[in-house]
């Protein structure tokens, strides 16, 4: 499996398309506050606007996607003649319709959702990311003909707003970010690439073998060996390629698979240290706490409250 569908796997995001903004010139737009782990995403099919985060803007041109990691408070900014304009919100079956209250012609085509995290695996990968991550799907002929198609089937869909909707709408969500970590560009990454999207072949597959075997014993002398490099170009090039070092790397690797492990199997914490490559309990327990702001135990049974309080719903949930 390719480290971004392992990533996804092990992520287990849940993905919901909130609102389709058709907003006019001179029209700011300020989304709502968010839960703890929802991740915002703004992607762009038509037009021009500014995203404006922690007072830097953010500019979007037609294919750019914006995801918010940090799940900041941003707002929408399209350019135009005349006093600002606010927004009028019209409710549909699976997401809201935003417009400009003055009913002008729309001058952009957003599309606004978010991703669900757990405290695991999720949580790690997106503070892993640019905050916040802005690419552009349209910087080479394959993204643009991908996301053309995509937004024609979201432009279709968003019409349709019927039966069914939502779960197509959240797939369509979900095939976003992994079109957006495999792009190799970031536009405010100072390292110019996402960790994700390694274009170097021989990094690339050191990734893939980590993310597979997170429990051997990584030395940087047995990596320069395999990829033919000394070293010193060894350590350069990794950080280059993903904007972090070899140990950052490697650690978060192995946080994310323990939290999988965690999360969805009844093996003990130190079976989970092991597999994950530490030798002792203690220094996983610490390791984990520092990356997740929680031990294992702790992660495990939040995510079993979660759980049954999901499965409690389900059950007392009105049947049609």
């Amino acid at each position: 499996m390719d480290e971004i569908s392992q990533l996804l796997r092990i992520a287990r995001l849940e993905a919901r398309l909130d609102t389709r903004c058709l907003l006019g010139g001179s029209t700011t737009m300020e989304p709502g506050p968010r839960a703890p782990r929802e991740i915002p995403f703004h992607v762009l099919l038509e037009g021009e606007c500014d995203l404006e985060v922690g007072g830097k803007l953010h500019h979007m041109t037609a294919g750019d996607v914006v995801i918010i990691t940090t799940g900041a408070r941003h707002r929408i900014l399209t350019a135009g003649a005349g006093p600002t304009r606010s927004i009028t919100i019209r409710d549909g079956s699976t997401f809201s319709i935003k417009t400009s209250d003055d009913g002008s012609e729309p001058v952009i085509d957003l599309f606004c959702g978010h991703y669900t995290v757990g405290a695991g695996a999720g949580a790690i990968l997106f503070r892993s990311l640019p905050a916040p991550t802005h690419v552009s799907l349209f910087q080479d002929e394959r993204g643009r003909g991908t996301l053309n198609g995509l937004s024609d089937l979201m432009r279709a869909e968003a019409e349709h707003d019927g039966m069914g909707s939502a779960a197509i709408m959240s797939a369509f969500c979900t095939v976003l970010i992994a079109l957006v970590l495999r792009t190799a560009t970031a536009a405010n990454n100072a390292h110019g690439r996402l960790w994700t999207a390694v274009a170097d072949p021989r990094i690339s597959t050191i990734i893939q073998d980590i993310l597979a075997r997170p429990g051997s014993r990584w030395s940087l002398d047995r990596l320069a060996a395999q990829t033919s490099m000394s070293r010193a170009t060894f350590i350069r090039r990794f950080q280059t390629a993903t904007g972090m070092t070899f140990g950052q790397f490697l650690t978060r690797a192995r946080l994310m698979i323990a939290a999988d492990l965690l999360d969805n199997t009844d093996r003990n914490v130190a079976d989970i240290a092991a597999e994950v490559g530490y030798q002792s309990e203690s220094a996983f327990t610490r390791a984990f706490r520092t990356g997740t702001g929680q031990t294992p135990s702790q992660l495990r049974r939040s995510q079993h409250d979660v759980g049954t309080a999901v499965a409690d719903e389900r059950r007392v949930a009105p049947t049609a």
